[in-house]
């Protein structure tokens, strides 16, 4: 399958001995398989960046899929939490993280590549606010689903990075993507804000979790579940434009 990677350099020979650690899904290198969310992601400024291209071979490989119907969200958020800093300081986010951590991790190392939701500072910040009781399980749902901030593929093993191969790469205009890159976050936001507007009375949230009121295999009690107790959109917007708000 053809791959893309957003870089400030052209990447011809990807090492996994070269991935930083703190990623979504821990070490490991992460594509795209659409070139204009790789130019995206290349642009993290008005600089220009690279687009690098690549061939991955699947056989033989072994791939978790967030994305299919055998996980659930709270599996991906668990991985998360495993991998990425929460600054937690509130006794709800904390119970949280550990109530994630205890019942939903995944263990990932006998997968070779892992394809899931890309936490960028959006979709972190929405899976914070669910940790944090503010939002509810379905709301979160909905927002990964309307958000189109993308699906990632992570090469998590060294088999996976003998698997592919630089095909060529682009330069990504900074003038162009990085503009873009900004709007598609911002859509990701002005969405969320939407999803949001009002009170989610019967879904499921951290609490109930933690107090054992769903069955987590049972899809639609994930769903159903009630009361939940969310926040109003005023107080949503002020915590996402003030992140120390939720730490």
């Amino acid at each position: 399958m053809e791959l893309w990677h957003g870089s400030e350099v052209v990447v011809e020979h990807p090492s996994l001995d070269r991935c930083k650690q703190f990623n979504d899904y821990g070490r490991g290198f992460y594509c795209t398989p659409h070139e204009e969310m790789a130019m995206e992601w290349a642009c993290r400024t008005e600089s220009d960046g690279i687009a690098n291209r690549y061939e991955l071979d699947m056989d033989g490989l072994a791939v978790l899929d967030l994305e299919s119907g055998e996980f659930s969200i709270l599996n991906w958020l668990a991985i998360l939490a495993d991998n990425r800093e929460f600054n937690v300081s509130t006794p709800v986010a904390r119970e949280g993280l550990r109530y994630l951590l205890d019942n939903c991790l995944i263990d990932i190392s006998p997968y070779d590549v892992i394809r899931g939701y890309r936490a960028d500072d959006s979709y972190f910040s929405f899976a914070r606010q669910f940790v944090n009781g503010m939002i509810s399980l379905r709301q979160l749902q909905l927002i990964m689903r309307l958000g189109d901030l993308g699906i990632q593929y992570a090469l998590m093993s060294e088999r996976a990075f003998s698997a592919i191969r630089f095909r060529d790469w682009k330069q990504a205009s900074g003038a162009e993507f990085y503009p873009k890159r900004f709007e598609r976050e911002q859509n990701a936001r002005r969405k969320y804000l939407d999803t949001i507007n009002g009170f989610d009375t019967e879904g499921v949230d951290i609490r109930d979790l933690m107090a054992g009121r769903v069955d987590l295999n049972d899809p639609k009690s994930l769903t159903d579940c009630g009361p939940s107790r969310t926040y109003p959109v005023y107080y949503l917007e002020d915590a996402m434009n003030n992140p120390r708000r939720l730490l």
